[in-house]
């Protein structure tokens, strides 16, 4: 294994921090107990250098050796390759793992991030646009409920898929839309008990604070 890199931003404001998407890799990380280092890059200047590792522009990636990856699900599903901790070993567990992967950033976050994102945002409640993003949340949530509430981790030990399953519900419950989930609200309250996650959101926080003091804000 070569030395891991995790390249988030050099700072962000207030409002997003312990919810940027580089908690979901450093909280891998500090499950599976793999040594790695934290770099950064200029939010204010997302030049070709970060868009060579980033198309989008966006963070986190992961440099591993020669390898540079971006986007969460292939960080996580690379890392689980490197830990027994982060993925089961068998094949049925290895494909269930994979599947939930998906299932978190396709099917969940794809209604979940509308939903947040106008609540973030203060948007109105009495709109049809509204009702279609709440609705379209309530039914994703329906189809989860009973799946959470007959299991502690989505494919039998906890693995990569809870890393980022239960990342997607954590921004929904901060709103409040986990209140008549309790099964969904109970996993995202077992997940964040671990101290992996505890570790890996106060680095973070602690990451972003020191930007605070170099920019003199």
């Amino acid at each position: 294994m070569a030395d891991l890199t995790l390249t988030t931003f050099d700072w962000v404001p207030p409002a997003p921090r312990g919810f940027v998407r580089d908690l979901r890799v450093r909280w891998a990380l500090e499950e599976a107990a793999l040594p790695y280092r934290v770099a950064s890059v200029p939010i204010d200047d997302r030049g070709a250098a970060h868009l060579a590792h980033q198309p989008f522009g966006q963070v986190p990636w992961l440099t591993d050796g020669d390898l540079s990856i971006f986007e969460t699900g292939a960080i996580l599903l690379h890392l689980g390759k490197l830990s027994a901790r982060l993925m089961p070993s068998d094949p049925s567990g290895q494909s269930e793992a994979t599947e939930w992967v998906f299932a978190a950033l396709n099917s969940v976050e794809m209604a979940s991030l509308p939903w947040g994102m106008s609540k973030f945002m203060g948007h109105p409640t009495d709109t049809a646009a509204w009702k279609f993003v709440d609705d379209f949340l309530k039914l994703r949530l329906k189809h989860l409920e009973p799946v959470l509430a007959g299991r502690e981790w989505l494919a039998g030990s906890f693995s990569v898929a809870d890393i980022l399953m239960s990342d997607v519900l954590r921004v929904v419950d901060g709103f409040g839309g986990l209140a008549d989930s309790p099964a969904c609200r109970n996993y995202v309250a077992r997940a964040t008990a671990r101290p992996a996650f505890a570790k890996a959101r106060a680095d973070q926080m602690a990451h972003f604070a020191a930007a605070d003091v170099a920019r003199g804000v």
